[in-house]
């Protein structure tokens, strides 16, 4: 994207109404975080992501996004199962409501790729505290999928999938199919989270108390990282092999990188080490009897493979030996007027009730195109994720038809021949 045309993109971001979900407004602001998040991949690949970053800031849009993270989370657990039950909902193409559900991923993404910034962080303000909550909702599924043994299937489709417009009106995916679909990005999204997680405690000096206190006391974060740390969500066995989630995709592991740390396995340690080695973190925390056996389970992890990975888990280890040995002092209880989240409460309180009526509303006005809104709707998707996108974000350069150097532009009539510009 240009300067002026991110920047548009940028101030074009506003909130909407739950209601409103998959509907022509909706559509145009999915359409803004799309073309926002590729453009952020991008940037970041190049080194370059600070003016996007400085234009968030600038127009105050991260407690716009995280207000839209959270209304389309609410959606998919309060609105989408009782479309699924709808007996007469029987559409000519299911896709518009996967575009619903993919928003959510396309918004923690982009969360993900800024948040690097301790200036995006502070920017979020008071909906931190709102962000904060919905990362602890979705390690605590994270959790839940580890001891039960669930994994998740590779089998989403995506928008990126469609090759041409028509390919849209075709797909019509049976409501089970749907909710597995749902399934699978909710664990991929999950993964995101844990990443922004990873990231809010890099600045816990710069933090609220409140904030500090929700994840330390609140939640118990340190405890549910020991959880992850533990069972391992993102990788199995399967067949006698290991497998482990990376990049979008279960890769079987060979033996001699089986003891590699992954990258999530390195946002687990580095989050666990900015909750439990900080000062502040250190004196509001309540270790008490049950958090610290906890806590001292981290001990038959480091490994001095572990460490050589990450030397930083020295520190990790020699607070432990000492936790061990000691009975830290009871946290102080000063007076704290606490900060409490509001959107998600917000939502709930303004759509309480509703929800039959609001998936009857969707059925009728959005979730069941005529024919030639599908062609209208599939021609700007075709737009949104280009060719020239999806070769951008894809590993391997085009080359010039005639003399094989990386090519710089494509045929304008045929669109499939690339030449370079000599």
């Amino acid at each position: 994207l240009l300067p002026a045309e991110a920047e548009a993109l940028v101030r074009a971001l506003q909130g909407t109404e739950l209601r409103d979900a998959g509907g022509q407004g909706w559509l145009q602001q999915h359409e803004c975080v799309e073309k926002l998040n590729m453009h952020a991949i991008l940037s970041a690949s190049a080194g370059q992501e600070q003016l996007l970053t400085e234009l968030l800031v600038s127009y105050a849009k991260i407690p716009v996004l995280i207000g839209e993270l959270i209304s389309v989370e609410i959606w998919k657990h309060k609105v989408f199962p009782v479309l699924c039950r709808l007996e007469d909902f029987k559409p000519r193409s299911t896709f518009p409501i996967y575009v619903v559900l993919h928003h959510e991923a396309s918004i923690i993404n982009l969360l993900e790729t800024v948040f690097f910034y301790k200036e995006i962080c502070e920017s979020a303000e008071d909906s931190i505290l709102d962000l904060i909550d919905y990362c602890h909702r979705k390690l605590t599924l994270l959790a839940a999928r580890s001891t039960s043994g669930q994994t998740a299937t590779p089998t989403e489709l995506r928008p990126e999938d469609l090759a041409s417009p028509s390919s849209m009106q075709a797909v019509l995916v049976p409501p089970q199919e749907l909710r597995k679909q749902a399934e699978t990005m909710d664990f991929e999204i999950s993964l995101k989270a844990l990443s922004v997680l990873r990231f809010i405690t890099d600045q816990v000096e710069s933090l609220p108390l409140s904030a500090l206190t929700r994840m330390l006391n609140t939640h118990n974060l340190p405890c549910l990282l020991v959880e992850l740390v533990e069972h391992c969500p993102w990788s199995c066995q399967e067949a006698g092999k290991l497998k482990k989630f990376e990049n979008g995709a279960w890769h079987v592991v060979p033996p001699e990188d089986q003891v590699k740390m992954t990258k999530l396995d390195g946002q687990v340690w580095l989050a666990l080490l900015n909750l439990l080695l900080s000062p502040e973190c250190q004196r509001k925390y309540h270790f008490d009897g049950f958090n610290k056996s906890q806590l001292l389970k981290l001990r038959a992890f480091l490994t001095d493979v572990l460490i050589d990975q990450l030397p930083n888990l020295v520190e990790l280890q020699r607070f432990l030996s000492h936790l061990a040995v000691t009975e830290p002092a009871p946290p102080k209880k000063d007076l704290v007027l606490e900060q409490v989240p509001v959107i998600w409460d917000h939502i709930l309180k303004k759509n309480a009730g509703k929800w039959e009526a609001i998936a009857k509303h969707q059925v009728k006005r959005v979730f069941s195109p005529t024919e030639e809104e599908l062609k209208f709707q599939a021609r700007r998707w075709a737009q949104t994720y280009s060719l020239d996108m999806m070769e951008a974000l894809a590993p391997n350069k085009p080359r010039c038809g005639a003399c094989g150097t990386e090519a710089a532009k494509r045929c304008s009539r045929c669109r499939n021949e690339w030449y370079c510009t000599r």
